[in-house]
């Protein structure tokens, strides 16, 4: 949290944490308002835990979202009545304070004088100027373009970074950027790993700035918009990205509003998720502690970042309870939003077999549509083979949830997506279909495999080759065989290497004599706990293809 003082009456702040409480207690904030929409960030807190514990020093609480780019006059009118009914002094945030410094400007930009801008400027760095005239002069983007890169990347993530990386140890001198507003970069693949006691969650964090290529430029901003029939980009704040090929890759947003009742409980009252970097040590903690009563895994609909960790998050904890004698007084249920237990078949009689070792008891098209954290129930949407649809109560001592997930909300507003919200892309060469000049890869893009950090490390150097091939830097083009990996963790030692392609076609890495993907083994564990990680970050994030390179084709 990195507040600053605007007046005597109002605050602005980039996003506030649980931690924040106290401070903004010292200093009398009576009132906050949240600007950031839930789940805008994978390491966010939900306005609601926000809220529970401000509430509990008197402070009123206001949840006033807003989209990146997207403020409107509704936004301002709503932001200004808070303003002038809300006992002061005001604290608003966002994720950086853009969005909410800009809707105070815009509030009182009647009143404001040239003089009061520049000294609030000078205050708190936020030029509030601009953001009056980006506001009023939105009609007037296309006359001029802020700044322009060669290749601009969208997105900081396991795919953007290991794109950016692919392209430089081919071309080292190309002009890139890459967009990201986060400041830290994160190994999502070991908070499963975390929520079963195996990891600490500070080993899957780093800086950004730690992890951006050298020669690559880091522009530390939001999206709002695209407008590829210019070849460039808005930011939030309403400034410029031209680029001669684009390269999107955001990944995918955890829609944790889409279960009625989850913001508010998560992280509390038994309720936690291995998709949040904050909730994987309570996911822990919760198991560890649980010696009887009843456990809940849920899985959504697809598509979802990595479709098994919904299991893993059940095997580790049920194998946990195993060797410490409690299983037999825990009631396992896995609610699957989905027909089967998994994917791809091959890979089901191995995990059916730990089904029936931890007595799990599964429920088939059963979807998670409502959570009552303090009074420990959840209610699960029923769907028969005829379509029919009804619904049902749970009661828990332990919920873990694994989120609804769609497309980010910038991209799925954008011209680049197709009817569901995600970047339409050929699946072998992962051009968009329509803007020849635009490449997406990872979670957002809409080829049909599983999403994993497995698929966005074979995709990095096809995208890197096709493009380069596109500048006329390379010779070949290459191709994606839809390869994705789910080392399946089903007990503290052993692990189920699920790895497949298009159609569900295995693509197994390693020949079936070292290692057979589809029973439980523990070089499989060896490969997923002490190798998996540092090829991240050694590998796949610094452009070394280990085990990734791509199928060239003719030109």
């Amino acid at each position: 949290m990195k507040p600053s003082k605007v007046n005597e009456k109002f605050f602005v702040s980039d996003q506030i944490n649980i931690g924040d409480i106290d401070w903004i207690v010292e200093h009398g904030i009576k009132t906050i308002i949240c600007n950031r929409p839930n789940g805008e960030g994978s390491d966010q807190p939900n306005f609601d835990e926000i809220k529970s514990i401000a509430e509990k020093h008197n402070i009123t609480c206001h949840y006033l979202p807003v989209t990146t780019g997207k403020i409107n006059k509704d936004n301002i009118t709503n932001f200004s009545n808070i303003l002038d009914e809300s006992q002061a002094p005001i604290l608003a945030y966002c994720r950086s304070g853009k969005r909410a410094i800009t809707l105070w400007a815009l509030a009182n930009a009647q009143t404001l004088k040239l003089s009061d801008m520049q000294s609030i400027e000078i205050k708190t760095g936020y030029n509030i100027e601009n953001a009056i005239i980006s506001f009023t002069e939105l009609s007037d983007l296309s006359a001029s373009t802020d700044s322009f890169h060669k290749i601009v990347i969208v997105g900081a993530g396991a795919a953007g970074v290991a794109v950016a990386s692919s392209i430089l140890s081919r071309a080292p001198d190309l002009d890139i950027a890459i967009i990201d507003p986060a400041d830290t970069h994160y190994y999502q693949p070991g908070w499963t790993m975390v929520g079963g006691g195996v990891f600490k969650p500070e080993t899957t964090v780093r800086t950004m700035a730690s992890i951006i290529p050298n020669g690559v430029k880091w522009i530390k901003a939001a999206v709002a918009a695209f407008e590829p029939n210019t070849n460039r980009i808005v930011l939030e704040g309403c400034r410029t990205i031209g680029y001669d090929k684009l390269i999107v890759c955001p990944g995918i947003k955890l829609n944790w509003d889409g279960i009625e009742g989850l913001t508010e409980t998560l992280g509390s009252n038994g309720v936690t998720s291995n998709y949040r970097y904050d909730l994987a040590p309570y996911t822990w903690e919760l198991v560890s502690n649980l010696k009887s009563g009843r456990a809940i895994f849920t899985q959504p609909p697809m598509p979802i970042k990595c479709a098994g960790a919904p299991q893993k998050a059940m095997y580790l904890s049920a194998d946990h309870w195993l060797k410490s004698k409690n299983i037999s007084n825990i009631h396992i249920d896995f609610y699957n939003a989905g027909a089967v237990l998994f994917g791809v078949k091959e890979y089901v009689p191995s995990l059916m077999n730990y089904i029936k070792k931890y007595n799990v008891n599964t429920f088939f098209n059963h979807k998670l549509i409502k959570v009552d954290g303090p009074n420990k129930k959840a209610w699960f949407a029923v769907s028969d083979k005829d379509g029919n649809e009804s619904v049902i109560e749970s009661t828990f001592d332990m919920l873990h949830v694994s989120p609804p997930q769609q497309a980010p909300d910038f991209i799925r507003a954008s011209v680049l997506a197709d009817k569901s919200g995600w970047v339409d892309v050929n699946q072998d060469t992962l051009q968009h279909k329509s803007f020849s000049n635009i490449y997406a890869l990872g979670d957002v893009a809409n080829s049909p495999n599983a999403k994993t950090a497995a698929a966005a490390r074979k995709q990095a150097p096809v995208v890197a080759t096709n493009l380069l091939f596109d500048l006329g830097l390379g010779k070949t083009r290459a191709a994606y065989d839809g390869y994705g990996s789910c080392p399946l963790t089903v007990e503290r030692g052993k692990v189920v290497l699920a790895e497949f392609g298009y159609g569900g076609h295995l693509l197994p890495s390693f020949p079936k004599w070292l290692l057979d993907g589809t029973k439980p083994s523990r070089l499989a564990w060896l490969l997923k706990a002490t190798i998996l990680p540092p090829m991240y970050w050694l590998a796949m994030l610094k452009g070394r293809e280990w085990l990734a390179k791509p199928i060239n084709l003719s030109e």
